[in-house]
């Protein structure tokens, strides 16, 4: 696929693989529509990536407020005259046990996951259906399984892959491209805002960084799998084994996950 000319919009753009995609597409030749909450990084961003202004847009966005998603589509549909690609990335995590977890973080978590897309998907549709075009929802291998300690973020990503399956199977004969992309743990910043259980962000990351997936890396994969128009991109070892052992023994990946979350320093689980 040439990504010449392809106008793409990208949630969560000015950080971590949003920002990755962002470059990635650019050096491509897509002109990019960026959506997140920082103005500023937007701005320099956009400025990087296109100094004429001519190929870039951004548009200060919460993926929670139905009137930013609309206004970040209707942007990037008047400044390129449509879209092409919708990128649902904007995400947030969270780290503690359920027994502890304020409900407010599991509010938090769906609002942002699973709304941020809904929201995103409603307005791009028309317009992605006019251009037979593609939305990806950047997912995560705790949309496969469930992941200990990570009962919002599972339930938002098991529930933004039914929203996109589903509208896939709704657009089945409309030439709508619908994908879901799981990373593993990539070096990004989602983990340093992960909230604890009363909301906060946690602020240092219980994982060696140094053993994750590049944003950069990420990017490129989700890149070839809208190129070659996949329903579902698995980036590594860890996505593929658990979609083959969720398939045969769903109990022993239950305890796999246990084990490999309770090597986690101040791990809940022992």
């Amino acid at each position: 696929m040439n990504f010449k000319e392809k106008r793409v919009v990208i949630t969560g753009a000015s950080s971590g693989i949003g920002l990755a995609l962002a470059r990635e597409f650019a050096r491509l030749g897509a002109k990019v529509a960026m959506g997140a909450r920082s103005g500023e990084k937007l701005e320099t961003l956009a400025r990087e990536l296109d100094p004429s202004g001519e190929r870039t847009a951004w548009v200060v966005t919460d993926v929670t407020k139905e009137s930013d998603c609309k206004k970040l589509i209707e942007t990037a549909a008047e400044r390129f005259g449509g879209v092409d690609i919708l990128i649902c990335n904007a995400g947030i995590s969270m780290r503690a046990i359920f027994e502890e977890v304020d409900l407010s973080v599991l509010h938090r978590l769906m609002d942002v996951n699973f709304w941020g897309t809904v929201n995103c998907a409603k307005y791009a549709l028309p317009y992605l259906l006019e251009s037979h075009g593609s939305i990806v929802g950047v997912s995560s291998v705790a949309g496969i399984h469930g992941l200990p300690g990570r009962t919002g973020y599972s339930a938002s990503k098991f529930a933004m892959c039914g929203f996109l399956e589903t509208l896939r199977i709704e657009n089945l004969k409309k030439g709508l491209h619908v994908m879901i992309a799981c990373p593993g743990f990539t070096a990004s910043n989602v983990r340093f805002s992960a909230l604890t259980a009363h909301g906060e962000n946690q602020g240092e990351s219980p994982r060696d960084e140094g053993k994750m997936m590049s944003a950069e890396e990420v990017a490129r994969r989700i890149i070839r799998g809208v190129a070659r128009k996949k329903r579902t991109v698995l980036m590594e070892f860890d996505g593929r084994a658990t979609t083959f052992i969720k398939k045969f023994a769903p109990g022993l990946l239950d305890r796999l996950f246990y084990k490999h979350m309770a090597k986690e320093p101040d791990s809940p689980f022992k």
